[in-house]
C-alpha cells in the first residue's frame, strides 16, 4: 500500500491520478451526453484537460508552498487554483451554453473574469520581491 506522502512526491503518478479523477468525475454528466457532437466534445475535452492540468499545478505549487512558505509561491498557487476554477466555468458554458448565469453574468464571462484574476496573481508573483 502506498503512503500519501509517497504519492505526493511521485509527480507522474500524481498527474495520472488527477487526470483519471477529473475524467471520471466529468465523464457521465458532461462528456458522455456530448460524445456524438463532433466539435463540441473536443471543446469540452479541451477544457477538461485544462481542469486536470490546473488542478495538478495547484497541488504541486501547494506542496512547494508548504515547504518554502514564500508569498510568491502563495500567489502562484492561488493563480493556478483560479485557473482551474475558470476552466470549470468554461466547461459548464461549453456543455450547456447560455444556461447558467450568476445574476446577469453568464458562466462564460465568469470564466473570463477568473482568467483575468489568474493573470493578476501571476503578475503579483512575478513582480514580488521576497
Amino acid at each position: 500500500m502506498l503512503k500519501d506522502s509517497h504519492l505526493l512526491e511521485n509527480r507522474p503518478k500524481l498527474f495520472a491520478l488527477i487526470i483519471f479523477t477529473v475524467i471520471g468525475v466529468l465523464a457521465i454528466p458532461v462528456i458522455l451526453p456530448h460524445v456524438f457532437h463532433r466539435f463540441q466534445v473536443f471543446h469540452i475535452l479541451l477544457h477538461t484537460s485544462g481542469i486536470a492540468i490546473g488542478s495538478f499545478l495547484t497541488i504541486v505549487s501547494a506542496l512547494a508552498y508548504t515547504r518554502i512558505r514564500t508569498k510568491r509561491l502563495m500567489f502562484t498557487m492561488i493563480a493556478f487554483g483560479l485557473f482551474a476554477v475558470a476552466e470549470v466555468f468554461s466547461v459548464i458554458d461549453a456543455a450547456w451554453q447560455y444556461t447558467y448565469y450568476l445574476g446577469v453574468i453568464s458562466a462564460d464571462e465568469v470564466g473570463h473574469i477568473l482568467e483575468l484574476c489568474t493573470l493578476g496573481m501571476f503578475a503579483l508573483s512575478v513582480f514580488r520581491r521576497d
